[in-house]
């Protein structure tokens, strides 16, 4: 139910037209920013408009939804609303390559909660969860960094 709220709201703000450019890529992006967004490119998967795959259309655009941060495929995306299938594809997408709680270390369950960290959805086990997660942004932005990349080594593998 939760996720459906997500999905409305969302909705609603694009709706409205607060879709905005979130960064132009050259400003203020360190080398570890760089890194952090190529996981989230790779983990992601699919533009939120169109469903295509992020980088057949050149570099993915980094734009903000509400907290959220994600990437369109192209600037033709930028003038669309989201697809609901698409944005639900793109959470479970992420929520599968963190797979487990960044607190407890668990396995996350059917319906987790959720953050923003920095515009990164944060997917935890519970409510206590998402304010520990608050409380140490970076650190367990770094663990999800390293989920992500062992998830997305593991489906290279196969």
């Amino acid at each position: 139910m939760r996720v459906v709220k997500l999905f409305l709201a969302v909705a609603l703000i694009f709706g409205a037209g607060q879709f905005v450019n979130a960064d132009d890529g050259h400003e203020g992006h360190d080398h570890g920013s760089a890194k952090r967004d190529q996981l989230r490119v790779a983990v992601q998967g699919i533009c939120p408009m169109s469903g295509e795959k992020l980088g057949e259309h050149g570099a993915p655009i980094k734009v903000k939804v509400g907290q959220e941060t994600v990437f369109v495929c192209c600037k033709g995306c930028l003038k669309d609303k989201i697809d609901p299938q698409h944005w639900a594809t793109i959470h479970s997408n992420i929520a599968k390559a963190q797979g487990i709680c960044p607190i407890m270390k668990k396995a996350l369950p059917k319906n987790p909660k959720w953050t923003f960290v920095n515009g990164q959805i944060v997917f935890v086990c519970c409510p206590p969860c998402t304010k520990k997660v608050a409380a140490a942004p970076e650190k367990h932005l770094k663990k999800i960094d390293d989920l992500y990349a062992a998830s997305l080594a593991k489906t290279a593998a196969k």
